[in-house]
């Protein structure tokens, strides 16, 4: 089977320490895949590293049909890898929200008058288009959050990688990142901590321990609602 991302025996050293040691990932068609596992476990570097953030120093990564060695393989990939990085503030730069919003389009070769018009339509879509002109850096948290995920939306990415996306968001804030997550029909690699939203949104999980990734079990309750709940040994 050709899968849409691969990670073969992946290494990642830090000052001499293996951070991650033999990583082997898979991802599918619409797949939402959780990665979870403790603090400092290596979830963002696994992120990282995937799309080129991270240098590895073993192991082979394919994504989209072939390998990717260089930075010139990474840069293309991450059009198509779209990251939403776990702080804010390190996605937002631009002076307003629809620059922000453009940026990613703008990346992907679009003129400045088709980016805008992305952006826009894409803050519409996702009931976003009172923000537009706000100042990105006097927005809430949660705001924040909703234009970094329409930021990368705007790319119209294949595969979502999302790190810690519910992090310092109030209730309502989560509920509609769910929201627009559950609607999109694009695979994912979900980071979290967040058990409530995992088990509305993955399909699969995998736990990262001892620098490795190992299967976790999903396995379906019957309730009222039905829910996804994940279950592994060490949870």
């Amino acid at each position: 089977m050709t899968y849409m991302i691969e990670m073969k025996d992946v290494i990642v050293e830090r000052d001499g320490v293996r951070v991650l040691d033999g990583i082997n990932m898979h991802l599918e068609h619409g797949e939402r895949l959780a990665i979870i596992g403790s603090n400092g476990a290596g979830k963002t570097t696994f992120l990282r590293a995937l799309i080129g953030l991270q240098k590895k120093s073993g192991g082979t990564i394919h994504a989209f049909g072939r390998e990717r060695r260089v930075e010139d393989d990474f840069r293309e990939m991450r059009l198509r890898a779209a990251y939403l990085f776990q702080d804010a503030d390190d996605q937002l730069f631009c002076p307003s929200v629809v620059e922000d919003v453009a940026f990613g389009p703008l990346n992907k070769g679009l003129s400045e008058d088709d980016a805008m018009a992305k952006a826009r339509t894409t803050l519409e879509r996702l009931g976003l288009s009172a923000l537009s002109a706000r100042i990105t850096r006097k927005l809430s948290g949660g705001e924040k959050r909703l234009v970094c995920l329409a930021a990368i939306l705007a790319m119209e990415p294949d595969v979502l990688l999302l790190d810690e996306p519910t992090n310092s968001l109030d209730a309502q804030h989560v509920e509609k990142l769910v929201e627009i997550l559950k609607s999109l029909d694009v695979a994912m690699i979900i980071v979290s901590h967040d058990r409530p939203v995992l088990d509305r949104l993955a399909s699969r999980a995998m736990l990262m321990k001892n620098n490795k990734l190992e299967p976790a079990v999903l396995h379906r309750h019957p309730h009222v609602h039905e829910h996804v709940h994940i279950h592994t040994d060490h949870a």
